[in-house]
């Protein structure tokens, strides 16, 4: 193959790209960090939205979570019958939701609700020029579209995430209690009697991490969209399925962190 080839032209070209786009990634983080302290704090509007984000996505978030308690408990009934360990059900659901299903489901069902349309509005404003013009009248865009987006989003998947974790577990109780006619007081005591304060922290950092990883990869694609009305949909699209895999991927990470650290 000769040393000028095509393709290897084409394979370095797609290699620098990623490297800049990983940079221009980093770059767009801090300066959130650097602005997300500063004054004005445009607090009207970060509440609405989390108004957008959280509470327009509560029966999304309710559906999905009610739904994901009972097939859990209807899947997994058979394999703890065949060992006569149905009692273990309760433990099983307050282990698996507290632990993963809560903030994973939460994350990617707000990845495509959230990130498509945070990716789709800031792709909007961008190429009818509506950015421009904030920068041209003294606002800065960054500060009042993004920083208020990211924040809602972390703020607001977190509580969602909480909330998906209490509908799926009452899901579940649903379900245990028609056939196994469990009182409330037992299944709360059996689902939370195996749990550790860090499956609880560990929760909580998914969330959070989840809920900024939307946020971020959102305001990014839709900020720095090109193309006209094509580089819209283009920018939610990516903004979707690039936080699908950071999601997937930090999970990863956190559950290897959180073994080593209780293994210690």
């Amino acid at each position: 193959m000769s040393k000028y080839s095509p393709n290897r032209y084409i394979f370095s070209r797609g290699i620098d790209d990623s490297l800049k786009n990983i940079y221009d990634v980093f770059k767009f983080t801090l300066l959130f960090f650097k602005e997300v302290f500063k004054k004005p704090f445009y607090l009207r509007e970060t509440v609405k939205q989390c108004y957008e984000i959280g509470l327009k996505s509560l029966g999304l978030i309710s559906m999905t979570g009610f739904i994901i308690g009972l097939v859990f408990v209807k899947q997994s009934r058979p394999s703890l019958q065949s060992f006569g360990a149905v009692s273990w059900l309760p433990s099983l659901m307050g282990i698996a939701t507290i632990r993963a299903l809560g903030p994973l489901v939460t994350g990617l069902i707000c990845s495509g609700k959230v990130g498509s349309g945070i990716g789709a509005e800031l792709g909007s404003m961008r190429v009818t020029e509506q950015i421009d013009a904030m920068e041209v009248s003294a606002i800065n865009p960054f500060k009042y579209l993004v920083v208020t987006r990211v924040v809602a989003s972390t703020l607001s998947i977190f509580v969602l995430s909480m909330y998906c974790n209490f509908v799926a577990l009452l899901g579940s109780y649903i379900n245990i209690n028609v056939t196994e006619g469990i009182s409330i007081v037992s299944f709360v005591h059996n689902a939370f009697s195996s749990l550790w304060l860090i499956d609880v922290f560990t929760n909580f950092i998914k969330s959070v991490t989840f809920g900024f990883t939307i946020g971020i990869v959102g305001c990014y694609k839709g900020f720095n969209a090109t193309s006209g009305t094509r580089g819209v949909g283009s920018a939610a699209n990516k903004a979707v399925v690039l936080s699908i895999f950071l999601i997937f991927v930090e999970e990863f990470i956190i559950v290897q962190i959180v073994n080593w650290v209780r293994y210690l």
